[in-house]
């Protein structure tokens, strides 16, 4: 794995060699971000420190405005932090600028949001093209990434619907395929459950599960501690920081 700072001259930091040496795929040192409206600053995040490996399940859990979602922006750099250093793959990212983020998000992050977030004028194949599409990558290449990513989750034999005209758990297992077909490091879910039943939301977890088995790195924000056990590593937020970490190994599904 090539270690490489982009905002120095090219020296391995001592932190960017021990996460390389260690399998790191994440790791974020004294993270903080604070919100500022109207002369109120809103600490949403206090000192994360946290190291994700290749291939861990790691889930996020903890109260209602605890910073949960917001740490999971920060990973899918989506927003930046206010102080503190994030590396991915050994890089450190939180000062790339837009188009750097941009790039980087495509190529290496795939996002499984609670409303699913797929394009209504578009149908299944074309929803889950489209990531790919803004790669620029050919047709033949795109074609074969999609299928696969379709199969995977159960629903090639849907791709011509529409998203209206599917149920809330096989909209969400198309976008488990959209964020798939890129081939991410990361698979970063936040409350993937929280608009489904408990019939596909268990449904979806044991996808998700199941993509862990073959490999898949995730990090999932869940409010239901029956998923939040399915993961290798459990992190309790509270008040912006992080107040406790439990480990499992989830051999079944619920």
């Amino acid at each position: 794995m090539e270690s490489v700072n982009p905002e120095t001259s090219g020296a391995v930091t001592p932190n960017q060699e021990a996460a390389t040496s260690s399998g790191g795929l994440i790791r974020l040192e004294g993270v903080t971000k604070v919100f500022y409206t109207d002369e109120v600053e809103t600490h949403a995040l206090s000192g994360i420190h946290l190291d994700i490996k290749s291939g861990e399940f790691v889930s996020i859990a903890g109260p209602s405005g605890c910073g949960k979602s917001t740490l999971l922006s920060l990973l899918g750099l989506l927003d930046s932090p206010t102080d503190g250093k994030y590396w991915l793959n050994g890089k450190e990212v939180e000062d790339l600028d837009m188009g750097q983020r941009a790039r980087i998000r495509n190529r290496e992050v795939g996002f499984v949001f609670q409303s699913f977030n797929l394009i209504g004028d578009l149908n299944v194949y074309e929803n889950v093209e489209l990531p790919l599409t803004y790669r620029g990558m050919p047709g033949s290449e795109r074609k074969a990434r999609v299928t696969e990513a379709l199969e995977k989750v159960g629903m090639a034999h849907r791709m011509k619907h529409y998203p209206s005209q599917l149920s809330g758990g096989q909209q969400q297992r198309v976008a488990v395929a959209r964020a798939l077909c890129g081939k991410p490091s990361i698979l970063l879910a936040d409350e993937p459950t929280g608009n489904l039943d408990s019939k596909n939301g268990e449904a979806v977890m044991e996808l998700l599960h199941q993509l862990h088995r073959e490999g898949a790195t995730i990090c999932m924000v869940t409010h239901d501690p029956r998923y939040a056990r399915l993961a290798d590593r459990s992190i309790h937020l509270f008040d912006g920081r992080i107040v406790d970490e439990t480990t499992s190994k989830a051999e079944e599904i619920i």
